[in-house]
């Protein structure tokens, strides 16, 4: 069974920092591309950022060089930089991975959210 764990949610202020982890676990071959959506209240989950396993990234345009997305391929672990918090940027975020399987074939896998809250 794979596993996403995610954790560095919580409350800041605008302009703050925080540091979002995703860390895949289980038994698996690989991680493909691996991401971070979020929702907000009463919106739909939307696209933060994503990487590929060579390293490609794409942003949402909201991000404005605010985010950075970097991964650790040996521990199967994904992070999120956000800076310059808004309050705009409250929502629960996801972590998504695609992984391959320990026998082959390839499927995406959800984490349970972790909440940002940017309060002041």
């Amino acid at each position: 069974q794979v596993q996403l764990a995610e954790s560095g949610g919580g409350l800041v202020q605008p302009g703050g920092s925080l540091r979002l982890a995703c860390a895949a676990s289980g038994r698996f071959f690989s991680t493909n591309t691996m991401g971070w959506y979020r929702q907000a209240p009463r919106k739909e989950r939307e696209l933060v950022a994503r990487i590929t396993s060579g390293g490609s990234t794409n942003y949402a345009d909201f991000v404005k060089d605010r985010f950075t997305i970097s991964r650790d391929n040996a521990k199967n672990t994904v992070y999120l930089q956000m800076n310059s918090l808004e309050s705009e940027d409250t929502a629960v975020y996801y972590c998504n991975a695609n992984i391959v399987g320990a026998y082959g074939g390839s499927q995406n896998y959800w984490g349970q959210g972790t909440q940002v809250t940017v309060s002041s």
